[in-house]
C-alpha cells in the first residue's frame, strides 16, 4: 500500500527517535505535510463531477498523501449544508453558490473557491408536446433546425398558454445555480419574462412578474418530473438532458454553450475557516484536481470514454454509459437522432478552464442583481471587491507553481502571472450582448428586461 511521508515519518520517529531523525530529515519535511489526510468530499450526481472521480480513481489524490472519500449528497442544499457544517472537508458546488453564500442569499456563510471544476456543460429542454409547438417557429436548414435555437420560438407557446389562464412550468437546479441563470438569460433574449426576486419584501419565489414559472427540481429528478407534466421543460447539467433524448420525452432546445460560452459551470468549494485551517491540505486538494483536469482534456478528449465508464459507475453518476457519452465525448444528440459535434460541451482544462477568474464570480453577481437577488445597486467596484472575497487564484497560483516544481505541468498550462483575474470580453453569446468584467454595470444597462442602475422592486 501507498504510504504518506507523514506515515513514514512517525514510523522513523518510532524507531530511530526524534532527535536522530532531525539529522535524517530537514524541518521543511515536516512543514510541508498536509494538515489533514482523511477528507471527504461531497457531489451531486452530474457528468461535471469528473475532477473529483478522475483524481481518486488515478490515484492523484494518493500522490498528494490524501486519502479522500466521495460521497454524492441528496441535493444542493444539503452540500452547502454539510460543508458549512464541517461535516464535508469541500464539495463539487454551483459556481453561484460560495458567491450566494457569501453575500447571505439563502444561507449566509463564508464559502471560498481556489478551483472551477468545468466550463458549460448545461442544456435546456423541452418536453415533447412543447417542442412540436416550437418547431413550426424554428428556423431550418436542410430538414434540420438551425441551431443555436433562441427562445423566440417558445414566445407564442407560452403566450397562447398564458392566455388559456395556465402557466408555463420550467425547472431549474437552485436559486443560484448557473442553470437558473442561464434559463433566465435565454428566456429574456427571446422576450420572455422569467420573473423577479424581492428578498427585501420576503419573496425569494424569483416569480414576480414572470411569463414563465422556474422552480427548484433536483438535477436526477428533471426527466421524471417532466415526463410526469409537473413542469414543460428544464435547465439541468448532463447526463439528464441526453437522459430526455435516450427516454424518448424530450428535445434539448440550446445547449449553454451558445447562450454564453466558457464560463464556469461547478467549483470546487470548501469553508473559508476550513481552508485557513488546512492551507496544505488545500493546496494539494487543487494540485490533483488540476491534474485529473487536463487529463481530462489531453490529446483532445482521448482519455473521454474512459472516464465515460467510470462515471457510469452507480458510485459516481450511475447513468448508462451511453447516455454519458453523448455529450462527454465530443458530441450532443438534440432532436433524436440528430446528434451533432459539440467538442467544447465539456471543457476541464482548455482556456485555462481550471483557473478561478474573477470575470467568472461577478458575471454570475450581475445576474444575481438583474434577476432581483441583490436588492440594490452596487458600484463596480464592489462586484470585484466581492468577487475576490470568493475566487482565491492566489490559492491556485500556489498549487500550479508547485505541479511546475514537481515536473507534472509546465508554465504554459496556466495563464500569465501578470493577468488580472479578467477574461477578454465575450461578445459571442445568444443575444449578442458583450459581457466585460471590468463593467458589470454597463453590461446591465445593455438589457431590455432585468433590473439595473438604481431600479428596485
Amino acid at each position: 500500500m501507498h504510504k504518506t511521508r507523514r506515515t513514514l515519518l512517525k514510523t522513523l520517529v518510532a524507531s530511530l527517535g526524534c532527535s536522530a531523525l532531525l539529522q535524517l530529515v530537514p524541518m521543511t519535511a515536516w512543514a510541508a505535510e498536509p494538515e489533514k489526510e482523511e477528507l471527504k468530499l461531497g457531489f451531486i450526481k452530474l457528468t461535471d463531477m469528473a475532477p473529483l472521480a478522475i483524481a481518486y480513481e488515478k490515484g492523484f489524490f494518493e500522490d498528494e498523501g490524501l486519502y479522500v472519500t466521495l460521497e454524492a449528497q441528496a441535493n444542493w442544499k444539503v452540500l452547502l449544508d454539510r460543508v458549512i457544517d464541517g461535516e464535508l472537508d469541500g464539495a463539487h458546488m454551483l459556481s453561484g453558490q460560495p458567491i450566494g453564500a457569501t453575500i447571505g442569499f439563502g444561507t449566509k456563510a463564508d464559502i471560498i473557491t481556489a478551483f472551477t471544476m468545468d466550463l458549460n456543460g448545461n442544456a435546456i429542454t423541452m418536453s415533447n408536446a412543447v417542442w412540436e409547438q416550437m418547431k413550426p417557429n424554428v428556423p431550418m436548414v436542410d430538414g434540420k433546425p438551425q441551431h443555436p435555437i433562441k427562445a423566440d420560438a417558445l414566445k407564442p407557446v407560452i403566450e397562447q398558454l398564458n392566455a388559456s389562464g395556465k402557466s408555463f412550468n420550467l425547472g431549474m437546479v437552485f436559486p443560484v445555480s448557473t442553470h437558473n441563470y442561464e434559463l433566465r438569460y435565454w428566456l429574456a433574449a427571446g422576450g420572455i419574462h422569467p420573473g423577479y426576486y424581492a428578498p427585501n419584501k420576503g419573496d425569494i419565489s424569483g416569480q414576480i412578474d414572470a411569463q414563465a414559472l422556474l422552480s427548484v427540481t433536483p438535477p436526477p429528478q428533471m426527466p421524471s418530473t417532466m415526463e410526469a407534466g409537473t413542469i414543460h421543460g428544464y435547465s439541468v447539467g448532463e447526463p439528464w438532458n441526453q437522459q430526455a433524448v435516450f427516454k424518448g420525452i424530450g428535445v434539448p432546445v440550446v445547449a449553454d454553450y451558445a447562450i454564453r460560452k466558457n464560463m464556469s459551470e461547478k467549483v470546487f468549494g470548501v469553508s473559508k475557516a476550513w481552508a485557513e485551517a488546512n492551507p496544505e491540505t488545500h493546496k494539494r486538494l487543487v494540485k490533483a484536481l488540476i491534474r485529473a483536469g487536463k487529463w481530462l482534456d489531453e490529446n483532445n478528449n482521448a482519455n473521454r470514454q474512459e472516464a465515460v465508464e467510470i462515471l457510469s459507475r452507480p458510485e459516481y453518476v450511475g447513468a448508462d454509459a451511453k447516455v454519458i457519452a453523448n455529450s462527454m465525448t465530443g458530441t450532443f444528440e438534440f432532436e433524436k437522432g440528430d446528434k451533432r459535434e459539440v467538442p467544447d460541451f465539456n471543457v476541464f482544462f482548455r482556456y485555462h478552464a481550471t483557473y478561478p477568474y474573477y470575470s467568472d464570480a461577478i458575471w454570475y453577481l450581475t445576474q444575481m442583481r438583474r434577476w432581483g437577488q441583490i436588492a440594490e445597486a452596487k458600484p463596480d467596484s464592489w462586484y470585484l471587491e466581492t468577487a475576490k472575497q470568493v475566487y482565491r487564484p492566489d490559492i491556485y497560483r500556489e498549487a500550479a507553481a508547485a505541479l511546475i516544481e514537481d515536473g507534472l505541468l509546465t508554465a504554459d498550462d496556466f495563464p500569465a502571472a501578470d493577468e488580472d483575474g479578467v477574461r477578454e470580453p465575450l461578445a459571442d453569446t445568444i443575444d449578442g450582448i458583450t459581457y466585460d468584467g471590468h463593467t458589470p454595470n454597463a453590461y446591465l444597462e445593455q438589457f431590455a428586461i432585468g433590473l439595473k442602475g438604481d431600479t428596485t422592486l
